[in-house]
């Protein structure tokens, strides 16, 4: 399959996503919002349709399809104005590297769960000191008889009041050269020592964000998922999912806003043709289409990397691919809130809360100045800075 042009199955799950999220839309995520609680109606029925699983294996409920299909449904209830966040969390990350590099009872414990939606799992990476850099993580796993010792801290976990467990990324000490690597371990929400804080937001989302206390938390032995040694292979396998979801949950974001203007466009009158005849308004409305779908290129082309093994190949375009997304999002977003004028800060448009919303994806889950680093060491072998 060319990684360019949809199959016949794509554009049906396309479609058939696009036809449940006209259904809930942004009028029902902003109340979800506004009343302080969570789009459980919307994650059920996704996940009775078999849209929350696609990507994980169909022996344990998933769909037997990759991140190419999640990153689908993701976009399609973006584009209906209502993303679903913990999609990227807990399909894309967790349930990737559980079935990639999970025991056997790890899988048999999470992935149907996961897959029918009935369980969820946050991530945990970022530190107040250490941004996103694995190299520079503090939260350290210590060995004490047959059990695991996590002491730490997190910062901006999404989700982790409802999530059933957080996949947290520690650090252990090689015996042989004392050496810190990381290392994934399944941490239950009612864990000892596991505390947990709300981060007061500017941003209105229906996933909360947290600050996370790891204090002397012990684990048994089967909390570490795949191999103490494998460090960053495994850790990699779940940012680069990450990154082509953000990148969905973007271009998703950056489709809403723009159907708002063109349809605002059409129908705005002033004096005697809609504004949407006036090059001033239309061109921009045109550009930043084609930013969304040169950007869509670009995700479409890193899952299919990703999906078929390719990991190195993947990482780079998975970089791209949000980059290129977040760029054209708030460029979106921004046009659209300029093409409505004053209605474009109304409430009743929706709009207005989508200005902050779409600077998240420049920002997390690394910032875009990272991002063009990565690029020019990795891509373009430019000296590094640090």
């Amino acid at each position: 399959m060319s990684p360019v042009i949809e199959t016949e199955e794509h554009k049906a799950l396309r479609s058939a996503v696009a036809a449940l999220g006209k259904r809930y839309g942004r009028n029902y995520l902003t109340k979800v919002i506004a009343d302080g609680g969570h789009p459980d109606e919307l994650w059920s029925e996704a996940a009775k349709l078999g849209y929350l699983g696609v990507n994980l294996p169909e022996a344990y409920g998933g769909g037997g399809g990759g991140i190419s299909e999640l990153s689908i449904v993701l976009e399609e209830l973006g584009a209906a104005g209502c993303p679903l966040l913990m999609m990227v969390v807990s399909p894309a990350i967790c349930g990737t590297v559980i079935a990639r590099f999970g025991t056997k009872a790890q899988q048999q414990e999470w992935l149907p769960p996961l897959a029918d939606g009935t369980r969820t799992m946050a991530f945990g990476i970022t530190e107040p000191d250490a941004g996103s850099n694995s190299h520079r993580i503090t939260t350290t796993a210590r060995r004490d008889g047959g059990d695991w010792v996590l002491t730490g801290r997190k910062v901006f976990i999404s989700g982790v009041d409802i999530a059933d467990a957080t996949l947290i990324v520690g650090r252990t000490e090689d015996a042989r050269t004392g050496r810190l690597k990381p290392c994934l371990f399944i941490v239950p929400r009612d864990a000892d020592g596991f505390g947990r804080r709300q981060i007061d937001m500017e941003l209105q989302g229906a996933e909360k964000q947290f600050e996370l206390t790891l204090d002397d938390v012990r684990l048994p032995a089967d909390a570490l998922v795949g191999d103490e040694d494998a460090g960053l292979l495994q850790l990699f396998a779940g940012l680069n999912p990450e990154r082509v979801m953000t990148a969905a949950f973007a271009i998703g974001m950056g489709r809403y806003a723009l159907s708002r203007a063109v349809e605002y466009a059409r129908e705005r009158t002033v004096w005697k043709e809609p504004i949407g005849a006036h090059q001033a308004v239309a061109h921009p409305l045109a550009q930043s289409h084609i930013e969304l779908e040169l950007a869509r290129l670009m995700m479409q082309k890193a899952a299919f990397l990703y999906d078929s093994g390719d990991d190195i190949a993947a990482g780079e375009a998975a970089n791209m691919a949000k980059y290129a997304a977040a760029e054209a999002c708030v460029k979106a977003v921004d046009q659209a809130v300029h093409t409505l004028g004053g209605n474009g800060l109304t409430r009743e448009f929706g709009l207005a809360s989508l200005i902050t919303a779409s600077r998240v994806s420049r920002i997390a889950p690394v910032s875009r100045e990272m991002i063009l680093n990565y690029v020019s060491h990795q891509t373009l072998g430019l000296p590094k800075s640090y």
